[in-house]
């Protein structure tokens, strides 16, 4: 396995790109357009898969919305100042759900929700 790939199709690529490359920084590596269609491979860093059961999911939730709120996918982001990077998203358009929040394991979490309804996880170290 050399690499993870997360692939997401949206409604608005003009609204994403603004989200992810534009306000959240991620490098854009390659551009595919066509007539008919576009796509976009944005550089995010070291990729992890994570593996959850409701439960899990559940608890990361209440710690930080205060209740169960994502669905079955949930993308996270590791950033040098989650608080910083929240406020550029919503400049963008996202919609802030909930956060900052320090967690029990030491990160500063804000939840975000992108167009399209997939929930967002901005994470760093401990603020200030």
């Amino acid at each position: 396995m050399s690499e993870l790939r997360l692939i997401l199709t949206v409604a608005d690529v003009d609204a994403a790109l603004a989200v992810f490359r534009d306000a959240l920084g991620l490098d854009q590596l390659e551009a595919w357009e066509t007539k008919t269609s576009r796509g976009y491979l944005l550089a995010a860093g070291r990729a992890t898969l994570e593996l959850a059961d409701e439960g899990h999911a559940a608890e990361v939730d209440r710690l930080e919305v205060g209740h169960r709120v994502a669905g079955p996918v949930r993308v996270a982001f590791a950033v040098d100042d989650s608080a910083a990077a929240a406020e550029r998203l919503v400049e963008a358009g996202v919609v802030r759900v909930a956060g900052p929040v320090e967690a029990p394991w030491g990160d500063v979490s804000v939840r975000m929700q992108v167009p399209g309804g997939v929930q967002l996880t901005l994470f760093s170290g401990r603020q200030g």
